[in-house]
């Protein structure tokens, strides 16, 4: 969407209302050839597994007892992790997508729908290509049903009729996109979980960043985001959520699409302004550290002894 919508990252294209889709309707195609390359050629010999990597958040109708907030909470994340979850686990765009693009899409003159279609192949060929789903998380929305009008410019952003809200009570130590909701994390899972036949899950990323450098390196916000995430995690096990590993994002500062070096995610602090770039632990390694060597959070009096 950035890369191809709005032509804030690499390559830079603005193709308002349709380059996303068609930049993700190749990504999907390319990771169904890639999965059944490894299951024709490679499976047999290694018995390794082939996967994708989906990040979402979680969207939360602002008021649950209210149907039109609800449909808005659904498409919110339909049009995140459903735009290639769906196709891969149960062989289509989602249906709600399908039905909001292409009505757009015939509002607007055109004669087709801005969404691509796969063909009943397609559809074959890329439905079970995945062994594992890789989860990326960082983060949660309110959502509300929101209409544009139609003399607006078609995009991503607009084809799902919602808007986003934010609790001004999270915590947001960094990132301005980036609130620390814990809970959020536990309803995704336990929505993959439901919609995908309850695959197997990776967390590949999660963490938190920060943007005001602390000199003394005390990231409690780190820890206390790390702890109430897991934490949330655990929950998510106990529902019978098929989590097998979890991944914190990320070990070093480092550099951050278009804000480069100055949004920091890291255990491990970099001097940048050095030519040897030195490396400080913060606060939250010795933290990370003692929660990977228990697997989990430990006794207090075991760290204490």
């Amino acid at each position: 969407e950035k890369g191809y919508e709005t032509g804030e990252h690499a390559p830079g294209l603005k193709l308002s209302g349709c380059g996303a889709y068609k930049a993700a309707h190749h990504i999907i195609k390319t990771h169904a050839k890639v999965w059944h390359s490894y299951n024709n050629t490679w499976r047999s010999e290694q018995q390794g597994m082939v996967g994708i990597s989906l990040t979402s958040g979680w969207g939360e109708p602002v008021d649950p007892y209210n149907q039109t907030d609800r449909d808005a909470a659904e498409r919110y994340i339909q049009f995140h992790l459903g735009w290639f979850a769906n196709p891969i686990y149960r062989g289509d765009y989602p249906e709600i997508m399908k039905n909001y693009v292409g009505e757009k899409s015939a509002q607007q003159g055109l004669g087709t729908s801005r969404l691509p279609t796969f063909s009943v192949q397609e559809k074959s060929y890329i439905k079970g290509t995945s062994d594992f789903l890789g989860i990326g998380h960082f983060t949660t929305r309110y959502v509300i049903q929101k209409s544009f009008p139609l003399l607006q410019a078609s995009s991503y952003n607009t084809d799902h009729d919602l808007a986003e809200l934010v609790d001004p009570k999270w915590p947001a130590p960094g990132s301005k996109w980036l609130y620390s909701v814990p809970w959020g994390f536990r309803r995704l899972l336990n929505f993959i979980k439901t919609q995908y036949g309850n695959p197997l899950i990776y967390v590949t990323e999660n963490g938190v960043s920060e943007k005001v450098q602390c000199t003394q390196l005390c990231d409690e916000w780190r820890m206390d985001y790390l702890k109430g995430y897991i934490n949330e995690i655990l929950k998510a096990l106990n529902d019978g959520v098929n989590v097998k590993g979890y991944t914190a994002w990320s070990l070093l500062d480092k550099f951050e699409w278009n804000k480069g070096f100055s949004e920091r995610f890291g255990f491990y602090h970099i001097d940048f302004k050095n030519k040897n770039k030195p490396r400080y632990p913060k606060a939250s390694v010795d933290y990370y550290k003692k929660i990977i060597s228990a697997n989990g959070f430990p006794n207090r009096r075991e760290v204490m002894s």
